[in-house]
């Protein structure tokens, strides 16, 4: 009796000895294909909760760990549109277990550069869209690639607006975040934001997608072009030759254009367009052109006159439109550029910059007109992010500063 006990336990030692074992090699597989995926989501923070009352979403941080798979994006081709995006990132990332979205949105906004009296260089950008929650995502993948500091719309990858990021799951999926920046800075002091431009009129009363088909070229979509631009460019001039190697398509029922700055002062307005307004229908025959700071007196006086540069949501090539009411955003443009000239572009520090985006913010511009998601400031020269959450610009819970020399994200007060 005592023998059979024995070996008894003997058989249920080793039979513990042995899950435990597949235990260790399970815990040890997982880490070792996901153990970037497991630090980026441990990393996932709440750092302002929604507020329904002044239509707030909730605002969180991410930090993300390794490269995120991007350069195999750009090695395998890119996407022509937003399902083989979701593809891609749905097997690299969960290796086809779960299913990840990117959402089609209306992006408005308005940005800027100016110059500090110090002389430092900004970019500034407000994003206008509706009740959304955000993610601060914060990536330095290495290899030659820049680190960066990005706003994400999490709409945007497929979460609710109507209530927090809650659950494993969720969190799992904002892991596409880095495929989806709307704005962004690099710690080379590049800059660049992604505005709607709604191009064309076709019957269904969408704007036209820009759906370029050069067989020579690979493919990007919307916001994995920003993100080339900040993990890849030094200045301007090499964001715009990246653009130059590929094949633009923007996300369906929409259109879109870009500025882009640095820390010498140049910036750049990037647009594909055929034609004029009433006949820009086609997006396969669009071609991308580049408006410089100092090079753009055919666009209109003030611009000729002025090394800064602003955009909202209209073409700024001349004679693109037969009416000036068809320009998206002309009275904010309009705005910006009289708050502007009234100083040659020069502004006291960044907080005076961020007074001409709340200037010009949806909640004070008028109803009807959405929200104001954030405002931000970079400054180009220090590297740093000055972000304030849905227009609550003197609430320090809603304000947060970014630099890349320490690192740190951190809230601050005017």
């Amino acid at each position: 009796m005592a023998k059979a006990k024995k070996i008894l336990l003997r058989t249920l030692c080793i039979a513990l000895a042995v899950i435990l074992a597949l235990i260790v090699v399970l815990v040890s597989v997982f880490f070792g294909i996901w153990h970037n995926e497991f630090s980026t989501v441990t990393s996932f923070t709440m750092l302002r909760d929604r507020n329904d009352a002044h239509e707030d979403g909730a605002v969180y941080s991410m930090r993300v760990s390794g490269g995120f798979y991007f350069d195999d994006f750009l090695k395998e081709g890119g996407a022509k549109k937003d399902s083989e995006l979701i593809a891609f990132i749905s097997q690299k990332i969960t290796r086809g277990l779960i299913d990840m979205g990117i959402k089609e949105t209306d992006i408005g906004c308005a940005s800027f550069t100016a110059v500090t009296e110090s002389g430092d260089r900004l970019f500034a950008r407000n994003y206008d869209f509706a009740k959304t929650n955000v993610c601060l995502t914060l990536t330095n993948p290495g290899g030659g690639r820049h680190a960066s500091f990005s706003t994400v719309d999490l709409n945007y990858v497929g979460m609710s607006t109507e209530k927090n990021v809650e659950g494993l799951m969720n969190k799992i999926t904002c892991l596409a975040a880095p495929f989806a920046p709307l704005d962004g800075i690099n710690d080379a002091g590049v800059s660049c934001g992604i505005y709607m431009s709604y191009q064309g009129e076709p019957e269904s009363g969408n704007a036209v997608a820009t759906d370029q088909n050069d067989p020579d070229k690979a493919d990007i979509t919307s916001t994995t072009l920003l993100r080339m631009i900040l993990d890849y460019a030094d200045s301007v001039d090499e964001a715009v030759e990246l653009a130059k190697q590929y094949n633009l398509h923007d996300s369906a029922n929409t259109s879109f254009h870009y500025m882009v700055a640095d820390a010498t002062g140049r910036s750049a307005i990037l647009e594909w367009v055929s034609g004029t307004d009433a006949t820009d229908n086609d997006g396969t025959a669009r071609e991308l052109v580049v408006t410089y700071n100092t090079g753009d007196e055919e666009i209109g006086e003030e611009e000729g006159s002025s090394d800064f540069q602003w955009i909202t949501n209209f073409i700024i090539l001349p004679g693109y439109y037969e009416k000036d009411e068809d320009k998206g955003g002309l009275d904010r443009y309009r705005e910006i550029c009289t708050d502007l000239s009234a100083t040659d572009g020069i502004v006291k520090d960044e907080w005076a910059a961020m007074d001409i985006l709340k200037t010009v913010g949806r909640r004070s511009w008028g109803e009807g007109n959405g929200c104001t998601v954030h405002s931000v400031i970079y400054n180009l020269t220090k590297k740093t992010a000055l972000w304030v959450s849905n227009e609550n610009f003197d609430d320090p819970t809603a304000v947060y500063e970014y630099s890349f020399a320490t690192g740190k994200l951190r809230s601050v007060t005017r």
